[in-house]
């Protein structure tokens, strides 16, 4: 509450996805990221990670960015609220494209308002490390998953993450990559300097990490 996370929208979104069964017990929080707070949960089948974009804190303007150009929300009202609604939907609709192109992301499982059920990706109640915690045994097998995590995104679900680093790849078994709201289509204005930008960032993680190892 004190962070404007539980404000009235929220809780009656909750609410909603409490009743259709898709949230069973809410647990205590994995992340505080700037736009959002991630708590694990549970539903009767498995656990869930659940984001709520906080409404009244997120930076709506830099969301902004990412939704102009992008013919499925083009019809959005410019106030904070709508726009903070439309990136959860985008999220989910990112996610979806991602998990039906046999990539590695949460599965996406239901959104209402601000808040984005998905799969939790972890062991327990612990989700797996970032990237940039990790002390790579195998930088070069990380780097070649990384590349084609790109390339595939890009040829079959027809996207560009445009946020990709070491903050937004976690990792379990296998690099998971994570926080696609601010993915966008082929079509957008900036989609081409996006993809740059994520390219020459994983690239640089990854030398590091190569470093790194080498001094080890």
């Amino acid at each position: 509450v004190e962070q404007d996370v539980f404000d009235e929208v929220t809780l009656l979104a909750l609410y909603k996805l409490v009743t259709k069964g898709l949230i069973s017990e809410i647990g205590g929080p994995i992340s505080t990221g700037k736009e959002a707070n991630i708590f694990f949960g549970s539903s009767k089948e498995r656990s869930i990670a659940i984001k709520i974009y906080r409404i009244q804190t997120a930076n709506f303007k830099s969301m902004t960015e990412y939704m102009i150009g992008d013919r499925r929300f083009s019809n959005i009202r410019k106030n904070r609220k709508d726009i903070v609604f439309a990136w959860t939907k985008k999220e989910f609709s990112n996610l979806k494209r991602a998990h039906d192109a046999g990539l590695a992301v949460p599965e996406p499982i239901a959104f209402d308002r601000n808040i984005l059920l998905m799969e939790f990706i972890g062991e327990g109640e612990r989700p797996c490390p970032q990237l940039r915690l990790m002390d790579l045994e195998n930088p070069s097998e990380v780097y070649r998953k990384i590349i084609e995590f790109i390339k595939i995104l890009f040829n079959k679900a027809r996207l560009v993450h445009s946020d990709l680093s070491e903050y937004n790849i976690i990792m379990g078994k296998e690099p998971v990559f994570i926080d696609m709201g601010q993915a966008v289509l082929h079509e957008h204005p900036k989609a081409i300097s996006f993809l740059m930008r994520d390219i020459k960032i994983s690239i640089g993680s990854l030398w590091i990490s190569v470093k790194l190892l080498m001094k080890i």
